[in-house]
């Protein structure tokens, strides 16, 4: 069996050994790797950038002027597998700081030896390509470690003989000599110049007053002509205003009477519209009641009428009733008497039976 270790991204695992005794190595960084118990072996080596200061003290030039000159580089192991074999054979088993004075001792020695063929003028005035050159000459040494380096600055150049401050004391001479030439005939052509200026000046002032003169003249000229064609295009604008605005009020006055008929004839039809509503207000008001009271009256009359002649019809029959119910009455009494005396009249001859049967009122009545 076996355990699965894992490694962050800042450093690199080395997987050694296995079966049958095989030399297989694995190398990872920011994964993970399977590792067998008692036959492999795992050692860690650290990817993070290292940082250097390499110096290098009373190195004589060129010319033999003795310098210290102290840089600061960036370095850091390679990550290509072939080139972090190789870091890991240099390196692994030792601690970082190990593996920094190996580096720090390899490029100490290249600035010295390039510290060597370059003057104290080359070194001082453009460090950025004695920089350049010392990371260009020891990047293949120390890329045959595994190593690559990231960057490398001059941090600081000096000397104990004041060479540097006297080639900078000569330097100033020489600058502020250049600058009193320079100031003197700077003054010279000054002056020159500013003779030259005035009288450019003055001729500049004469054809600008003169130009200005004509200017001018032109300006009242081409004023007094616009002025002329402003007083005329203001005088056909206001003339044609007046005749747009009797036109308008020509419009507006010809619009109002339209208003006004068109007013009228609402006004006509509201009349008329009331001259109905009153005469159908009369008539519902006035006309029908009184109507409707004279039918009231005629039928109250023609009622009347025919109840006299109801009543006149009535009592005539009432009268013919009467006279009839005597007359009968009167036939009556004078068939009774005429009975009375015939029965009086068959007594008194003894034939009463025959007066029973001539009495009897249905013999009577035939």
């Amino acid at each position: 069996m076996g355990n699965c270790h894992t490694v962050g991204p800042n450093e690199a695992l080395v997987v050694s050994g296995g079966c049958c005794g095989s030399d297989y190595k694995q190398y990872v960084f920011g994964g993970w790797a399977w590792a067998w118990w008692c036959i492999s072996d795992t050692q860690r080596i650290s990817l993070e950038i290292m940082t250097l200061q390499p110096r290098c003290e009373d190195v004589e030039t060129a010319e033999g002027v003795a310098l210290t000159v102290t840089g600061v580089a960036q370095v850091k192991i390679m990550t290509e597998k072939e080139l972090l074999a190789v870091a890991c054979e240099q390196f692994l088993g030792k601690n970082v700081q190990d593996i920094k004075n190996v580096v720090l001792q390899t490029l100490e020695g290249h600035l010295r030896s390039i510290l060597g063929t370059l003057t104290v003028e080359q070194i001082y005035q453009d460090r950025d390509q004695f920089a350049k050159l010392v990371r260009e000459v020891a990047a293949p040494d120390v890329g045959r470690m595994g190593i690559e380096i990231l960057s490398f600055t001059i941090k600081d150049v000096y000397d104990k003989v004041d060479y540097l401050s006297s080639l900078g004391k000569t330097q100033t001479a020489v600058v502020q000599r250049d600058a009193d030439i320079g100031v003197a005939e700077a003054e010279r052509d000054a002056g020159i110049r500013e003779a030259e200026c005035k009288k450019e000046m003055l001729d500049v002032k004469f054809m600008a007053d003169t130009k200005i003169a004509d200017s001018k003249r032109a300006f009242e000229l081409q004023k007094s002509a616009f002025s002329e064609e402003v007083n005329i295009k203001t005088a056909e604008a206001q003339l044609a205003y007046e005749l747009q605005g009797a036109r308008e009020q020509q419009k507006i006055r010809q619009e109002e009477i339209e208003i006004e008929v068109v007013q009228r004839k609402k006004q006509i039809a509201v009349e008329a519209q009331e001259i109905l509503r009153t005469d159908k207000e009369l008539i519902a008001t006035v006309r029908r009641p009184a109507e409707a009271e004279a039918h009231r009256i005629q039928q109250i009359a023609e009622g009347e009428k025919v109840k006299q002649v109801l009543l006149a019809q009535a009592e005539a029959e009432k009268i013919r009733k009467i006279g009839e119910a005597e007359a009968a009455v009167i036939e009556a009494m004078g068939k009774a008497e005429k009975i009375l005396i015939y029965c009086i009249i068959k007594i008194g001859l003894g034939q009463s039976g025959m007066v029973a049967h001539a009495c009897n009122p249905s013999t009577l009545g035939g």
